[in-house]
């Protein structure tokens, strides 16, 4: 099988791009190369470019005629920086990805994999949700998640293509062979900050304090990025067969942010201190995943724990500069 993978060269995509030659499919790179790397994209099939050209992705699929599936993971993913700029995520997130399914439809492609994710669901009192949940995304970034599910479910309504959108919940880890990992030196996230702290051997800011949770804390479904990639290597195996088209993937489990500050401790030689700071825009309490359906319609559970992804984490953050540079 061959794969079309748009954002292949981030570092969701070029993870899920590993996975599947691991499992001998064969994946075919696009990126722009905004946020993504060409070391990603080295020993691969790569068309360096934006997903909503229209004569690059018709040259793709001429140059590739047995490409069987596309997974669509280009996107701009930061909250905050959405926040600020909603035109710019607004257009790469919704306005590119209509023109890449029309892209792709000319070219006959009738099946792709969406990497949508679980900040689109509104949150209980207890903060689960499965894939029925209410959804109220709550900042730019995640209702242009939302507004794309609702656009590519309306274009399969009518059109030859059937798509799945893997609502994603909080991505750690690295490649655990080290081949990919954060592309970023400075991410955004609360693990990436931690690394930062502990790096720089100053505390780690604890951004919102007065959450509804157990402690206070944002609450997150931690997923380690390769069992994401696994999954995508299921749903592929078994697309034509999927009775659902959406599916969660997450480990089941809420982790604070405390106690990822505890994880995080538990596994470094040296423990980071940690200071209070307010919120920052656009973040939210959390959530995590009480479905089993990626486990009934997948047969895919999270394999590895939050430690081994902050592990997974720290090594990449060692070699990424022997890497990247």
């Amino acid at each position: 099988m061959r794969v079309l993978v748009s954002g292949g060269a981030g570092y969701i995509g070029s993870t899920v791009a590993s996975a599947c030659l691991d499992a001998g499919i064969s994946p075919v790179i696009l990126d722009s190369l905004v946020t993504g790397r060409r070391e990603f994209a080295d020993g691969r099939a790569f068309y360096e470019g934006d997903i909503s050209d229209g004569p690059l992705i018709d040259k793709i699929f001429a140059e590739n005629p047995d490409i069987e599936a596309v997974i669509h993971c280009a996107a701009l993913i930061v909250v905050p920086d959405s926040v600020a700029d909603p035109i710019g995520y607004y257009r790469a997130n919704v306005a590119k990805s209509l023109e890449f399914a029309d892209h792709l439809l000319r070219n006959g492609c009738t099946r792709m994999i969406f990497s949508s994710s679980a900040s689109i669901y509104r949150t209980g009192e207890d903060h689960t949700v499965d894939e029925d949940s209410p959804l109220d995304p709550m900042s730019p970034y995640a209702r242009t998640k939302a507004v794309c599910e609702a656009m590519f479910a309306d274009i399969a309504a009518t059109r030859p293509i059937k798509i799945l959108s893997l609502r994603y919940f909080n991505p750690i880890g690295a490649d655990p062979k080290m081949r990919t990992g954060l592309q970023l030196r400075r991410p955004s996230h609360a693990l990436g900050k931690m690394i930062e702290a502990y790096e720089d051997r100053v505390p780690f800011q604890i951004t919102g304090t007065g959450y509804p949770t157990r402690d206070g804390t944002g609450i997150r479904d931690y997923v380690h990025v390769w069992d994401l990639a696994a999954a995508h290597v299921e749903a592929l195996r078994r697309f034509d067969d999927l009775t659902a088209s959406v599916i969660n993937l997450g480990t089941g489990a809420g982790t604070t942010v405390r106690e990822l500050v505890e994880a995080f401790n538990r596994v470094v030689d040296r423990p980071i201190e940690v200071v209070e700071a307010p919120a920052r825009p656009g973040d939210v309490a959390g959530a995590y995943t009480r479905s089993d359906r990626a486990r009934s319609l997948l047969g895919w559970q999270a394999r590895y724990s939050v430690e081994e992804g902050i592990r997974h984490s720290l090594e990449w953050a060692r070699l990424r500069e022997s890497r990247l540079g």
